[in-house]
């Protein structure tokens, strides 16, 4: 069965998220933004075996932690999409210009892309490429537990931000319309800031989707 705990970091306060499966009791961090020790301690405290890092998309706030805690578990990073790669060659100026501390620079080991899967110990996440906000954005999907992390593709009450180089609007709205919602209004969703929400929520409040 699928565990999970939110885990908000930095003063950005992006959600990191640390998933295990209570069988195996192997975990991954879906976006580790930032205060490695922070997550550190949040996995050793369950006695959890680190098995990998996940990414939806690679600006600093959801990538910032992810050199270090792969260097000190020698664990692989899956994801995000190809597409983001510039945005990875970029950390150096991301921390510039967001005001992060300087951060290691990394490549995952595997890039993902539609219907690609990925797996947590037993369990099996799907996964959607949801270019909007970066081109290469991708969302992870749980569909026993009805659960998926969308990172920065929508929120309650609102969507991500269409302002960055290669960002886009029209695409964004596709994808949440295409790619998120046909889903079920039952699935609920973890975002990159915020409180969780549903789709069913979202289809019928969030006045981006109107």
């Amino acid at each position: 069965m699928l565990q999970y705990k939110i885990i908000p970091v930095t003063d950005f306060q992006q959600n990191s998220t640390l998933l295990w499966c209570d069988q195996s009791q192997k975990a991954a961090l879906i976006d580790p933004g930032g205060e490695p020790d922070l997550l550190c301690s949040e996995l050793e405290s369950r006695k959890l075996i680190p098995e990998k890092i996940l990414l939806t998309h690679a600006h600093i706030d959801h990538v910032g932690a992810v050199a270090e805690l792969a260097r000190r578990w020698s664990i692989p990073i899956e994801g995000p999409h190809q597409a983001d790669r510039f945005w990875l060659d970029s950390l150096a100026e991301q921390c510039q210009v967001f005001g992060f501390p300087k951060v290691e620079s990394f490549i995952p080991q595997r890039w993902l892309k539609q219907h690609d899967q990925v797996t947590v110990g037993e369990l099996l996440l799907e996964v959607r490429h949801c270019p909007g906000h970066t081109p290469g954005h991708i969302i992870f999907y749980h569909a026993d537990s009805k659960l998926a992390w969308v990172g920065d593709v929508l929120f309650k009450g609102s969507i991500g931000r269409t302002d960055f180089p290669q960002s886009d609007t029209a695409s964004l709205l596709k994808c949440i319309r295409e790619q998120l919602l046909p889903l079920g209004d039952e699935v609920r969703f973890i975002p990159g800031h915020g409180p969780m929400s549903s789709f069913g929520e979202e289809r019928h409040s969030n006045p981006f989707l109107r």
